[in-house]
């Protein structure tokens, strides 16, 4: 008997819509992936490493370089002291760092809470660890959550709070009277919060991203997972980081050594070098893909899209409802890729239950000729739903 967790998963919605984009021949605006190429001397160096470097096992916790040049990343960035020997650890992307988390910190019957809409992969791993998931309800414009929230879903059975921030899919950066509020409860249950804050260097504007694990209270008691692969825009590389206090990183070490054991010695030893030498990356990378999103926002309220805001993460997303569209956001999906030949993903995939369905999620990481035909084709899905017959969005 296969396991019923996983077996009765259907394909993810980001391969699904891929798929049909590959297949027909649309354009791509629902994986989340640059076109850009990276930095160019990050890429020679994994290139010279592969080439000349060492290829064989690295240490299981990861690279002692990449894991000092993490702590002194953050110590740089955010301010944060991190103690690379105890508690760093390299993962195979951010995917399998939470999974990590989840599987050497949950029991039998714990209760996490999970803020959706939520990255597709936090639920199924929970369930798989025993968790019990918690589901608090986050609805757009503002993807907020309140004290009252917050009240009804905390308990004593309560171990762990999962937050993704910037937040994938609403593009939110959590504002500082959120932050605290949730360190607050954290600090008064006793709970360990798991930060997936992979898109932490991706923010635009006068927003700013603050890692939970510097409120007060919380240095002991949260996990903060970064990723490589958003912070230089090679998706492909999955190179994660695991920063957590040593109680902590006991546990999370443990189960990462039987999930992949450890990561590609040339990459991690690359994002080493990257992270000691950004040289303007970090500044010049949000700003051109704030570039892009007023570019793709811009074209799409030309052409009668409800816009909501986006502060982080490389995605836009657009009101149905807001712009004169009464079909639900899988139907727009699905008509838009098959019928105006572009591809993007319904924000209800990222619910478990009472899914918002009027919002479709874009990404803007592309280049300009990629995001105006984009548009036109949006536009012209936009012009076939209004024309046909279509469901009510539930």
């Amino acid at each position: 008997m296969a396991n019923s967790i996983f077996s009765s998963l259907p394909m993810t919605v980001f391969a699904e819509m891929s798929g049909l984009a590959q297949s027909l021949g649309a354009l791509n605006l629902g994986q989340g992936f640059p076109d850009d190429p990276g930095p160019e001397a990050l890429r020679a160096k994994a290139a010279d490493l592969v080439l000349n470097g060492y290829n064989q096992y690295p240490p299981m916790p990861g690279l002692p370089e990449l894991r000092q040049a993490v702590a002194a990343h953050y110590a740089r960035a955010q301010g944060l002291d991190f103690d690379w020997a105890s508690e760093i650890t390299i993962t195979s992307g951010a995917t399998e760092a939470l999974a990590a988390s989840f599987f050497g910190l949950l029991n039998a019957g714990d209760e996490v809470i999970v803020f959706q809409p939520y990255y597709d992969s936090y639920l199924p791993v929970i369930r798989r660890a025993g968790g019990v998931p918690k589901l608090i309800s986050l609805t757009p414009p503002h993807w907020r959550f309140t004290r009252e929230m917050l009240s009804a879903a905390f308990s004593d059975r309560t171990k762990v709070v999962v937050l993704n921030n910037p937040i994938n899919p609403a593009g939110v950066v959590l504002p500082h009277e959120d932050l605290a509020l949730l360190a607050e409860f954290c600090v008064a249950h006793d709970v360990i919060a798991v930060c997936d804050e992979v898109w932490e260097h991706v923010v635009f504007g006068n927003a700013r991203h603050r890692p939970l694990i510097a409120y007060p209270g919380m240095r002991e008691r949260t996990v903060k997972i970064g990723s490589a692969g958003k912070m230089f825009g090679l998706t492909g590389w999955k190179v994660g980081f695991l920063c957590a206090a040593p109680g902590l990183t006991h546990s999370l070490v443990r189960a990462h050594q039987f999930l992949t054991f450890t990561t590609a010695t040339n990459l991690q030893a690359a994002v080493a070098w990257g992270l000691e030498n950004p040289g303007d990356w970090f500044r010049d990378m949000p700003a051109g893909l704030e570039a892009s999103r007023d570019r793709m926002a811009e074209g799409l309220r030309r052409e009668g899209f409800a816009v909501l805001p986006s502060e982080g993460t490389y995605f836009l997303n657009v009101d149905l409802a807001g712009s004169g569209i009464t079909e639900g956001d899988r139907d727009f999906c699905l008509r838009a890729v098959k019928e105006a030949g572009v591809a993007a993903i319904p924000v209800s995939a990222f619910y478990d239950d009472d899914p918002v369905t009027i919002i479709v999620r874009l990404c803007f990481s592309k280049a300009d000729a990629t995001l105006d035909e984009g548009v036109q084709r949006l536009a012209k899905a936009r012009e076939l739903s209004l024309s046909r017959p279509a469901t009510a969005p539930a």
